[in-house]
C-alpha cells in the first residue's frame, strides 16, 4: 500500500518501486527503510505523503516533552519493537507516534496491550529511536540503582567513604547515569528547576516547567542517600553533613549546551530535600526586542537608559524574569566608553566587558558594602541585584543623585509599591522623587502552545466578555490550546512577559514627598497613561498569545 500511495503521488517511479519490492521479498526489510536507503524518496516525504493521504497527522518528538505516565502505557520491548511511542491521552484514545503507521498488526497489538484505542501519528524514525531511549533509559538506569544500592535508608558516618568512592566509580554507574539523565531530561524540557523530595515512603522527582511543578517519577526510598549524596559530589558538598542547609554549584554540558545548576539541600523530617535551579547559558541572555515589550513602552525604555543618571527599577514576584530583563538592559548598555559594574547574589550569567560582583556575607561583602566599593571605581553605570535593606537603598539612590545609572530590582507587586516600598525602608521621599526615573514591574504568563492552538469564540454569557469589558454581540475571537504531546497535555508551551511601565512625572513626584500611599500613586499613573498589568495581559489575549485564565493567575492584582 505503501509503494502505491508513493508512486501515485509522482515520489518513486514504478521500476523503483518493483526493484524494491524484488529486494524485500529477499531481506523481509520494511519497503520504506529500503527505498530510503536506496535514496528513492526521503523519510520525511515519505511521511508527507502519508499524512496527505490518509489524514494521519504528523507529530514531532525533537527536544518535546512527552508525559512519562503516558509513556510507560507500551511496554519498552513493544515500543522498540514496533517503532512506537506514545505521546498522550484522551479518554480511553491513546495517541502513538509510528514511523508506519500503516502496520495494523501493529497497531492491533497495542491496542490489546494497552486496552485503549489507538490514534496513529506519524514521526521519523529517528526521533521515535531517540524519544524511547530517554523515556526508558531512566526506568532502567532505577532499576540497576536499586539492584546496587543497600536497602537500609539511613547513611552513618561509617558510610562516608563508601559513598565517597562514587566520585570515582566509571561514568556507566548506575548512580551516576541516572542522577545523569534526570539533569539533562529536565534540560530538554526547559525546567527551571528539578526538586527531589524526600516522602514518607518514596522519593518524589518533580520538575518546573513554564512556572507549574510537574510530577515526573516516584523513586523508592533506598535510592535516596545514593542520589542526594551524588549531587552534593558534585556540587562540592560536605557530604557527611545532613543537618544543616548547604548550597552549590555545578557546571554541565547537557544536550549541546553549557548549562549552570544551583544546589540547594535543605533537612526535612524525611530527609534531606534537593533543588536545582537550572540556568541555561545558551538562552538567558535576552535582548531588549525579546522581553516581549510592548512597540511604545520598549521606545520608553530605551529613552530611559540613554540617561546618564537615575534609577531604574525593576519588580515582581520571585521567578518573574527580572533578572532577565535587567541583563537584557546590561548588554544594549554595554559599550567600551562605559564602565559598567554590578553587584549581585549570585552572579548568575557571566557578561563580557561588564565588571561583576558577587555578594558574599560571610565575609561582610553585603550589597552595601559592595555597592560602596563600586562607587570607587568610577562607574558609569551600576546595576544591583536586589534592594533588600534600607542601607542598600540609600546607596543607591544617592548613587543615581550623584550621575550614574543605577539598574535594580525590588519585590513589590506593581511599579507603584516600589516607591511605597523604598519609603517604608526608611528612604527619604524627596531622595526617592529626585532620583527615581521610572519602575517596570513584569509577570510571565504561559504562552498558548502553537502546536495545538485553536479558535474558539466565547458565548454571549460567557464571564470571559466580562472581563475583557466586551459587549454580548461583538463577535471576538479568543484562542486556547487542546492539549498534546508537545505540551504535556497541558495547552501551553513556553512563557512571555506582561508589563506596566511607570513614569515618574510631576503629580507622582508630589505624591511620593507627601508619602502617598500605593493606591494613590497608582490612580495618578493610571491617569498619566499607565498600562497596567492586567491591562496589558489583556493585550497578549486579544493578540491569541496567552489566555484569560493566565491572565487572571498572574496579573489580576486589583484592577
Amino acid at each position: 500500500m505503501l509503494g502505491e500511495l508513493l508512486v501515485e503521488a509522482g515520489v518513486i517511479s514504478e521500476q523503483q518501486l518493483k526493484m524494491a519490492l524484488d529486494r524485500q521479498k529477499l531481506t523481509g526489510e520494511r519497503l520504506g527503510k529500503i527505498l530510503i536507503e536506496k535514496n528513492y524518496v526521503s523519510e520525511q516525504t515519505i511521511l508527507d505523503v502519508l499524512e496527505k493521504q490518509l489524514g494521519v497527522k504528523q507529530v514531532s518528538l525533537f527536544d518535546r516533552p512527552l508525559n512519562p505516565v503516558v509513556v510507560k502505557k507500551i511496554p519498552e520491548s513493544v515500543a522498540r519493537r514496533y517503532g512506537a511511542i506514545a505521546v498522550s491521552q484522551e479518554g480511553n484514545k491513546l495517541y502513538v507516534a509510528m514511523s508506519d503507521p500503516l502496520n495494523v498488526f501493529a497497531i492491533d497489538d497495542l491496542k490489546m496491550i494497552t486496552g485503549m484505542e489507538i490514534e496513529p501519528l506519524l514521526a521519523l524514525e529517528d526521533e521515535i529511536n531517540q524519544a524511547i531511549n530517554r523515556y526508558y533509559q531512566l526506568e532502567e538506569s532505577v532499576s540497576q540503582v536499586l539492584g546496587d544500592i543497600a536497602t537500609d535508608d539511613k547513611v552513618s558516618e561509617s558510610d562516608y567513604k563508601q559513598l565517597q568512592d562514587i566520585e570515582n566509580v566509571e561514568d556507566d554507574a548506575p548512580i551516576i547515569r541516572l542522577v545523569n539523565t534526570i539533569i539533562s531530561r529536565a534540560v530538554r524540557e526547559r525546567a527551571s528547576d528539578i526538586h527531589i523530595e524526600p516522602m514518607e515512603n518514596t522519593l518524589r522527582v518533580r520538575f518546573r516547567i513554564d512556572g507549574v511543578l510537574h510530577e515526573v517519577m516516584s523513586l523508592p526510598r533506598n535510592a535516596q542517600n545514593a542520589i542526594i549524596s551524588r549531587i552534593k559530589i558534585m556540587a562540592n558538598l560536605d557530604i557527611a553533613e545532613h543537618r544543616l542547609p548547604q548550597d552549590g554549584r555545578i557546571e554541565v554540558s547537557a544536550g549541546g549546551r553549557n548549562v549552570d545548576l544551583r544546589v540547594s539541600i535543605l533537612p526535612t523530617i524525611f530527609g534531606e530535600k534537593v533543588v536545582i535551579r537550572i540556568l541555561d547559558k545558551s538562552s538567558f541572555i535576552l535582548q531588549l526586542p525579546e522581553l516581549g515589550f510592548s512597540d511604545d513602552v520598549r521606545a520608553q525604555i530605551e529613552r530611559l537608559i540613554k540617561k546618564p543618571n537615575g534609577m531604574l527599577l525593576v519588580t515582581g514576584p520571585t521567578g518573574s524574569g527580572k533578572t532577565t530583563t535587567l541583563y537584557a538592559l546590561l548588554s544594549r548598555l554595554n559599550r567600551p566608553e562605559e564602565n559598567i559594574i554590578t553587584v549581585e547574589d549570585p552572579v548568575e550569567y557571566r557578561l563580557d566587558g561588564i565588571n561583576q560582583v558577587q555578594v558574599n556575607p560571610k565575609i561582610g561583602l553585603t550589597f552595601a558594602e559592595g555597592l560602596r566599593a563600586i562607587l570607587r571605581q568610577d562607574p558609569n553605570i551600576i546595576m544591583v541585584g536586589e534592594i533588600r535593606d534600607r542601607e542598600t537603598a540609600d546607596i543607591a539612590v544617592r548613587a543615581a543623585l550623584t550621575g550614574h545609572l543605577v539598574l535594580s530590582t525590588l519585590h513589590t507587586n506593581d511599579a507603584a509599591g516600589a516607591l511605597a516600598r523604598l519609603v517604608d525602608m526608611g528612604v527619604e521621599p524627596f531622595l526617592i522623587a529626585s532620583s527615581v526615573l521610572a519602575v517596570t514591574a513584569q509577570r510571565l504568563v504561559r504562552k498558548i502552545c502553537p502546536n495545538c492552538k485553536e479558535p474558539y469564540r466565547p458565548g454571549p454569557d460567557d464571564p470571559v466578555r466580562l472581563l475583557l469589558n466586551l459587549p454580548p454581540d461583538e463577535n471576538i475571537t479568543l484562542y486556547r490550546g487542546r492539549g498534546c504531546g508537545q505540551c504535556n497535555n497541558t495547552g501551553y508551551y513556553g512563557r512571555v512577559a506582561i508589563h506596566e511601565l511607570m513614569l515618574m512625572n510631576g503629580e507622582i513626584r508630589r505624591l511620593v514627598n507627601q508619602r502617598a500611599s500605593r493606591d494613590e500613586i497608582k490612580e495618578a499613573a493610571i491617569r498619566s497613561g499607565m498600562r497596567t498589568l492586567f491591562q496589558d495581559g489583556v493585550r497578549r489575549v486579544m493578540a491569541g498569545e496567552t489566555t484569560v485564565e493566565e491572565v487572571l493567575k498572574h496579573a489580576l492584582i486589583d484592577d
